[in-house]
């Protein structure tokens, strides 16, 4: 008799003869914790209130007044490696994730998803026995496998995670957010209107997974992993949270940072003898500023402070519902940020970042004019460097940057049943960095990483385990030397010394400076030793290279056009030739996962069963900060081509009964313009030209036969479902420019 399955029993003629055997599911057992890891995004070294700021985060600041806060922890200067990193334990690089997920680079340290030869926490905790969730960003994926098609292999239910809850994209509305769960696109579960936001419903479906989970199997620990999108552009937050900060930043960035800086001297976040590093390139005094500059500055560092606020009391909601569950004793909570604050806004702010990214710079003598949408459903916008610096105090640079403001960022953990009570509010100023989480998770939990997994070889845990920290504040760093690179920017730290270099993209290395900074009496990289310590430095750059061959770094890679090209390789869904088929019912998918309309000549053409009397959306991709919609109202068909609120509309005849071909065509034009043409079977019926031709439209993808979201077009609210027959939607785009293709590659770089 053959057995396929495993059995160690005894098989005889009958039930008497034989013997049976049970296999035995992994448990980790009865006192195994559990363990939530929260991931802030965006977020400076200053910007909690326990690091230093004024902003109200008490729940943030209860978790490490019962637990540890950790000063000197760092990470990556970009979401995507910082998450491989966090969930691997391993070195980005050596994953696969050396920048954001959206590109792919044909080398194996950008695959645009984690190699499969490193077994995420998520993987290894669920083979030991425990139960596993996400919520929140993933960003993890290829964009372009991010739709309802899939393929599904680098989502999170593929990599570990048993139940998730969020979006896959590097940012999101958070009063429209494009969701996901489990493996399929989902609707929002209210508006604006209703009071929703992202957040909170991220925040629900936690509570709501682990009571499953709990209820069910008590004995059962789980993992949960919440990411959320705050604080990445775009802040928005309830409108109460908004008016709590009217008029608290009035006086400015230098004022604030300065007494932020004090108090993180006063409360040890930084040793007393730290500087504060001189205003970056480009950040101007607060006294030199215009007074609608100022205004404008002022309200967006109030929507910033806003929507941390609102995400600090979801995180006091979290930790509340562990209380009630009888959870939170002997769960293993982590909070940190993903990298520093960010540049994205530039040295004014943007009101809209797709508006930065086309190009356009909006002064905020314009911009004060929509001052009261900031932090509202109707804006998508970023504070400006000032206030960026001002949240990484005292460091200098921001996110994307291998110097501290881009990589050192604020670390709390609580877990009540393994910290003493002596040692609960204090501090650790050991170095750490994001890898060395999971390691210390597996030392905690008693999991070793396998050489292979399921038969795949799998890299070495490279992440140092921090548990002896817990207990005794003098224990040394376990972590004594961390390269660091992004987008050819590098760094090196190693036993408290920091080599550095701030790389320009096209620039030949040896035409560039690398910097020297002792950290342990330098902490904000002030005084540049490079020319007093020659050796010092040589040193420290050779330790860079051999990091960079351990940890497949190379081939150092500054592009930007190339890589968003690399979406059109073979048998990419984007295509050469660029011809896509929508047919209903469809999902909405992302942007990156869909036809492009941003930058290009675009024919569109919905076939269509028509009877007088039919309205609806035919296509529409956007939402009603910029967009397209091509719908049916009033008898006739009708485009809105809404270029960050001027919206440019064209209206056909009377669409004549039965089957036909509604075409628009748009065509890019010169000096930012271009046209907008309507036709019946090919057979031009009307047009229009639009003063504003967008390159990039929004990073809010397309819908097939309604209006899902935030709708792109007044005339109508959403889904305003077509109500014909509607067959489906043929797109053919041509050929970006290079300098069209070039900018959308930076500015996707940029909104990540």
């Amino acid at each position: 008799m053959v057995v396929k399955n495993e059995f160690h029993g005894k098989i005889g003629r009958t039930v008497a003869e034989s013997e049976p055997w049970f296999a035995v599911p992994p448990h980790p057992g009865e006192d195994a914790p559990n363990v939530i890891l929260i991931l802030m995004d965006d977020t400076g070294f200053a910007q909690f209130g326990c690091f230093g700021s004024d902003i109200d985060t008490p729940n943030i600041d209860a978790l490490a007044a019962n637990g540890l806060q950790f000063t000197n922890f760092h990470v990556t200067p970009l979401c995507s490696p910082t998450r491989a990193a966090l969930l691997t334990g391993r070195a980005p690089h050596a994953v696969g994730m050396r920048s954001v997920s959206n590109f792919i680079t044909g080398f194996p340290n950008q695959l645009g998803h984690i190699s499969n030869h490193a077994a995420t926490v998520g993987e290894l905790l669920g083979d030991a026995g425990y139960a596993t969730f996400a919520v929140g960003k993933w960003h993890l994926a290829p964009m372009e496998q991010c739709s309802a098609a899939g393929p599904f292999d680098q989502w999170p239910l593929a990599r570990g995670f048993n139940r998730f809850y969020g979006f896959l994209d590097g940012e999101t509305d958070q009063f429209h957010p494009e969701l996901v769960s489990d493996n399929h696109p989902v609707d929002p579960p209210g508006t604006p209107e209703t009071g929703y936001h992202l957040s909170e419903d991220l925040i629900d479906n936690a509570l709501r997974i682990i009571s499953d989970y709990k209820g069910v199997r008590p004995d059962r620990p789980f993992l949960g992993y919440v990411a959320f999108g705050a604080t990445h552009a775009p802040h928005q937050a309830p409108p109460e949270y908004m008016a709590k900060y009217r008029g608290k930043y009035d006086e400015g960035w230098d004022v604030v940072r300065e007494r932020w800086f004090r108090k993180q001297i006063e409360t040890g976040v930084i040793p007393p003898d730290t500087v504060l590093a001189p205003h970056n390139p480009g950040v101007k005094p607060w006294d030199k500023l215009s007074d609608n500059e100022k205004r404008l500055a002022c309200r967006m560092q109030e929507a910033f402070a806003a929507f941390l606020d609102h995400t600090d009391k979801q995180i006091g909601r979290l930790v509340e519902g562990l209380r009630r569950m009888g959870q939170l004793e002997n769960t293993v909570i982590v909070l940190h940020a993903d990298n520093g604050a960010s540049q994205e806004g530039g040295p004014f702010g943007v009101m809209h970042e797709m508006k930065f990214f086309n190009g356009i710079i909006e002064m905020p003598d314009e911009a004060i004019a929509h001052i009261d949408d900031i932090g509202g459903p109707n804006s998508h916008g970023n504070y400006p460097w000032g206030w960026a610096q001002c949240g990484n105090t005292p460091y200098r640079w921001y996110k994307q940057n291998t110097h501290e403001g881009g990589v050192h960022v604020p670390m709390v953990m609580h877990w009540p049943a393994g910290i003493s009570p002596e040692q609960r509010g204090t501090k650790r100023d050991q170095f750490v960095f994001v890898s060395d989480i999971v390691a210390t998770v597996y030392d905690i939990v008693g999991v070793t990483p396998p050489d292979v997994r399921r038969g795949v070889e799998q890299m070495p845990v490279t992440g140092k385990s921090f548990k002896s920290l817990l207990a005794d504040p003098a224990a040394p760093a376990t972590n004594r030397q961390q390269y660091m690179e992004n987008g050819g920017s590098l760094a090196v730290v190693a036993d408290g010394w920091k080599a550095v270099l701030k790389h320009t993209a096209g620039q030949s290395y040896d035409d560039e400076k690398w910097e020297l900074y002792d950290l342990n009496t330098d902490r904000s990289e002030c005084n540049d030793l490079a020319a007093a310590m020659p050796d010092k430095l040589d040193e420290m750059i050779a330790r860079w290279w051999e990091e960079a061959d351990t940890h497949g770094v190379l081939p150092l890679d500054d592009r930007g056009v190339q890589l968003f090209g690399a979406r059109f390789r073979a048998r990419s869904p984007h295509p050469e030739n660029r011809r896509y088929v929508y047919r209903p019912p469809m999902s909405s998918m992302p942007g990156q996962a869909s036809a492009g309309l941003g930058g290009r000549n675009v024919r569109l053409v919905a076939t269509v069963d028509y009877s007088p009397g039919n309205e609806g959306v035919l296509y529409k991709t956007g939402n009603r900060n910029s967009g397209f919609s091509m719908f049916v109202q009033g008898g006739r068909l009708v485009v809105d081509y809404n270029a960050f609120g001027d919206h440019t509309e064209v209206e056909s005849p009377e669409i004549p009964a039965g089957r036909v071909n509604l075409g628009v065509r748009l065509v890019r034009g010169e000096n930012r313009r271009g046209t907008v043409s309507l036709d019946f079977d090919g057979t031009e019926v009307a047009s229009v030209e639009v003063p504003l031709y967008m390159s990039m439209m929004s990073s809010v993808g397309p819908s097939i036969g309604f209006d899902h979201g935030a709708t792109v077009s007044p005339r109508y609210e959403s889904p305003f479902a077509f109500t014909g027959v509607l067959h489906e939607v043929v797109i053919e785009a041509g050929q970006r420019s290079r300098a069209v293709e070039e900018a959308q590659a930076k500015a996707e770089m940029g909104r990540q």
